[in-house]
């Protein structure tokens, strides 16, 4: 049966060698189940029912990739996106609003995977400023992980400053200092190349915070928000899940910009698409999977189980489900099937068991995955030639916009506009498409009646 639905024998793996690169996978983008809660839950959302959410989509995308590909790719909802989501969407919208957002983009993905259009806007956009795009979000992940561990305050003369170590020792200072701890301790792991550095960079950090409180150096203030760090082993709770299932189809119009929700829409979609892309290419490649052209083969198929992903996440209630580069730990493993995906959403299925636990996982823990992550993002910049300035400035700006508006939509809309208006006025207009044309207008005249 599983011969015949994932055609081992033809890519030279065995159910076993399947298997292990699924839990790998897991164990490689597991952190997920404890970040995303943690981000979304700022909205107002129940921490509990995100998890689930998280869990259950990552399943379903999972699943479809690999019925839809026969790929090794695994999906779950997306650091950086999910950030947008949070600090920007649902900041100014609301919550269901937001999820109202993304399963429209879900429904737009699903379209454009079962046509031709994604190339169109895949070829469309410089690769200098998809470069760019990905580190700007890596600094904007990175910034929020700083902001969570209490790394950064707010400071009146200079807007951020670093936290008062001394004044703040026992609450925000300990769990600052176990924040850097885990980062270090994820970088050594990932030097040393073992698998799941990331989830267990979290647990180590978390396990020593509870260490500090055992010897009263880190003090619960439940009033200034530092809770206790001991775990409480509780069967899971589903009440979360009754309040944000479905809920992206309530909300009220009455006094939102259509045009507004347009642009939010377009800025999931267009991360979405080249965030998937970027990875699935990235995996590939290094796999020896894409062809003797340099393309894809079944790429519909994965981009089509990312948008099936992101619309029932929206519906389920969590942020756009997109494919994690993560899925090149089970590739370096042997995976090479649809196999290692089904294992890897199988074992997020089965995590929904132990959500009580990862609810209990300190925001200066996970903040140590966002630093670290935001890092991996961020390497992309090196990809940019900065000896071009007509691609490079674009690059730059794009990249920076996005960590000090606090944006990603501002960072690609800076971006493209940056790009045209620069080299139209280097004579280099030929490599500008007639796309990026009409979305320089459109973004244009959203800053100049809509903002």
């Amino acid at each position: 049966m599983l011969e015949k639905a994932f055609q081992l024998k033809q890519n030279n793996v065995t159910v076993r060698s399947e298997v292990t690169a699924g839990i790998t996978t897991f164990m490689a983008m597991a952190y997920i189940l404890a970040v995303n809660p943690q981000i979304l839950s700022t909205t107002g959302m129940p921490a509990d029912g995100v998890l689930i959410a998280t869990a259950l989509s990552s399943f379903v995308a999972c699943v479809c990739m690999a019925f839809f590909s026969n790929m090794p790719f695994a999906l779950a909802p997306g650091m950086g996106l999910n950030a947008y989501f949070a600090y920007v969407v649902a900041a100014k919208y609301g919550w269901r609003m937001a999820l109202f957002a993304v399963f429209i983009e879900g429904i737009i993905f699903i379209i454009l995977s079962l046509t031709n259009v994604r190339e169109a806007l895949f070829d469309a956009i410089p690769l200098s400023l998809k470069y760019a795009i990905s580190g700007g979000i890596g600094l904007f992940i990175a910034f929020i992980g700083l902001v969570n561990a209490n790394l950064v305050v707010k400071d009146d003369a200079t807007l951020i400053s670093l936290q008062n170590f001394r004044a703040n020792f026992n609450t925000a200072g300990i769990g600052a200092i176990l924040c850097m701890v885990g980062v270090i301790l994820i970088a050594v792991l990932s030097h040393k190349k073992v698998r799941g550095a990331i989830l267990i960079g979290i647990v180590v950090t978390w396990v020593l915070g509870i260490f500090s409180q055992a010897l009263g150096i880190y003090i619960p203030d439940p009033e200034a928000g530092f809770y206790s760090l001991y775990p409480v082993f509780t069967a899971p709770s589903f009440s979360g899940v009754g309040e944000i299932f479905g809920q992206a189809f309530n909300i009220d119009f009455t006094n939102v910009n259509i045009l507004d929700i347009a642009v939010v829409v377009f800025a999931f979609l267009f991360v979405d698409i080249f965030d998937t892309l970027g990875t699935v290419i990235g995996v590939a490649s290094k796999a020896d999977m894409l062809d003797e052209d340099g393309k894809m083969p079944k790429l519909k198929g994965i981009l089509l189980a990312d948008a099936i992903g992101t619309t029932f996440g929206a519906v389920a209630g969590t942020s756009t489900v997109t494919t994690f580069v993560e899925s090149s730990a089970g590739v370096a493993e042997g995976g090479r099937t649809g196999l290692t995906a089904l294992t890897t959403g199988s074992l997020f299925l089965l995590s929904i068991i132990l959500a009580p636990l990862f609810i209990a996982i300190p925001a200066f823990a996970t903040a140590a995955a966002l630093l670290y992550v935001g890092f991996l993002m961020l390497s992309t910049i090196l990809k940019i030639d900065f000896n071009n300035i007509t691609e490079a400035v674009p690059a730059y700006i794009a990249l920076i916009s996005m960590p000090f508006f606090y944006s990603i939509a501002e960072g690609i809309s800076f971006g493209i506009i940056s790009y045209v208006f620069i080299n139209l006025l280097t004579g280099n207009s030929k490599k500008i498409s007639p796309l990026m044309y009409v979305l320089t207008i459109i973004f244009i005249l959203r800053y100049l009646f809509l903002v």
